[in-house]
C-alpha cells in the first residue's frame, strides 16, 4: 500500500492537519510515484553500511560547516556567517568533501573509516549534478591504490545485482572491472602520447588533430579530450578504473615512485557515469602545502570571491597519518546506476 497522509491517521479536514507552505498536491504525487526508487535508495544505504561494518570500518561524522571547504580550483562553495554569542562573526563554508576532516581522523585513530556525508558545490545543476548531494568516502590505512580498486569492486558487487541495465545496455558486474591507465586511454581513444606532450598544449593538439580554442591551456585540452573522446567509450559493458593520472592532476595523491610523471589516482566509470575519485594519499605536508598554494593562486584568478585560509590542522596531521588510500564515491550516482534512471532528481527525496 502506497503511503498517503490518511494512512497515518490524518485527514485534510482535521484541524491539526496542515500542508507545509512549500508542499503541493503535485509534489506529494511525485514523491509517491517515486517511492519504489526511494525505497531502493534506502536499501542501498543499509547495504553500504553493512559492507563497511562487516569489514571493521568505523563510521564517523565530521562537521559540514567548516573554515576551509576544500582547495579545488574549479568548485564554488556556499558561504555562511557564524554569529558568536558575544556578537562576533566568522565566515564559514559548507564543505565540498569531508576529505580533510576524515584524514585528520585517520591520522589520530590509525584505523579504516567511512562516512555517508552531505556535501555542497555551488553553481552545479544538471541531470547528473545537484548543488547538495551525498558522498560516500572511505579511507583504509596500509592499503595501496590497487587494493582499494579490489575493495571498490567488492563493494559494487555486494550492493548491486550482477547485471545492470543502463540506457539500453547491460553492464556486467561479475566480470573483472577494466583497469586502464590514462596513458593507455589517450593512446587508444585519442591517438596521442599523453605523457610525451606534458605541458605542451600545441603538441597535444597536433597529435589529437584538434584546433586549439582561444586561451586553451594543456589542462583545458586534456579535460576536453577526456570528456569528448574517452569518457563516452569507457565503463559501457563493465565498469572501468581510469588510473595513473598525469602528475599535474595529482591533487592530494602521491606521485608514482616508479614514474614521477603520473600520480597514484584513479576514477571509476560505469554506465556513462563518473562514480568515484581515489588517491593513494600524499602524506608530505610540505609538498601538499605547495600544491594548495598553487591551486589557491589559480582559483583566485578565476574566482576572487572563493577565498579562505589553508587548512593548517589538516597539514599538521599529514606527517602522522599512516600510508593510506582513500576514495570519494557519489552515492546518488550509485543509486542512479542501481535503478537505471537518467536523472539525479528522480532518486532524491526532495529537491
Amino acid at each position: 500500500m502506497e503511503y498517503s497522509a490518511t494512512h497515518r491517521g490524518y485527514s485534510p479536514d482535521r484541524k491539526d492537519f496542515c500542508v507545509l507552505p512549500h508542499s503541493s498536491p503535485q509534489e506529494t504525487q511525485n514523491i509517491a510515484e517515486r517511492l519504489p526508487l526511494l525505497r531502493r535508495r534506502a536499501q542501498l544505504v543499509k547495504a553500504v553500511r553493512a559492507f563497511f561494518d562487516g569489514r571493521g570500518y568505523l563510521e564517523v561524522e565530521t562537521p559540514y560547516l567548516v573554515p576551509t571547504p576544500g582547495e579545488e580550483v574549479h568548485l564554488r562553495c556556499f558561504r555562511s556567517i557564524w554569529e558568536w554569542p558575544d556578537g562576533g562573526q566568522e565566515t564559514r563554508f559548507l564543505h565540498t568533501s569531508p576529505e580533510f576532516a576524515m584524514k585528520r581522523l585517520v591520522a589520530a585513530v590509525k584505523q579504516p573509516l567511512y562516512q555517508l556525508a552531505r556535501v555542497w558545490r555551488n553553481g552545479e545543476k544538471s541531470n547528473t549534478h545537484v548543488p547538495e548531494f551525498t558522498m560516500l568516502e572511505w579511507y583504509r590505512p596500509q592499503a595501496s591504490l590497487f587494493s582499494l580498486m579490489d575493495e571498490t569492486e567488492e563493494l559494487l558487487r555486494s550492493v548491486l545485482p550482477p547485471f545492470l541495465r543502463v540506457g539500453g545496455r547491460y553492464i556486467d558486474l561479475k566480470a573483472p572491472f577494466e583497469r586502464l591507465t590514462m596513458q593507455e586511454a589517450f593512446q587508444h581513444y585519442v591517438g596521442v602520447d599523453l605523457l610525451g606532450t606534458a605541458n605542451d598544449v600545441v603538441a597535444l593538439a597536433e597529435q589529437a588533430k584538434v584546433s586549439l580554442r582561444e586561451k586553451e591551456t594543456w589542462e583545458d585540452l586534456f579535460f576536453r579530450l577526456l570528456l569528448e573522446k574517452i569518457e563516452p567509450n569507457i565503463g559501457r559493458d563493465r565498469p572501468t578504473f581510469l588510473t595513473h593520472w598525469p602528475s599535474e592532476q595529482a591533487a592530494l595523491a602521491q606521485r608514482d615512485p616508479m614514474d614521477s610523471r603520473v600520480a597514484l589516482r584513479f576514477e571509476l566509470y560505469a554506465g556513462g557515469l563518473e562514480l568515484a575519485n581515489a588517491f593513494e594519499e600524499l602524506t608530505d605536508a610540505q609538498e601538499q602545502r605547495q600544491r594548495f598554494e598553487e591551486d589557491r593562486h589559480r582559483r583566485l584568478e578565476l574566482a576572487p570571491d572563493q577565498d579562505w585560509a589553508i587548512d593548517e590542522a589538516f597539514l599538521r596531521a599529514l606527517p602522522v597519518m599512516p600510508p593510506t588510500s582513500g576514495i570519494a564515491l557519489g552515492f546518488d550516482r550509485l543509486v542512479m546506476l542501481a535503478t537505471g534512471v537518467p536523472r539525479l532528481d528522480e532518486i532524491l527525496w526532495l529537491t
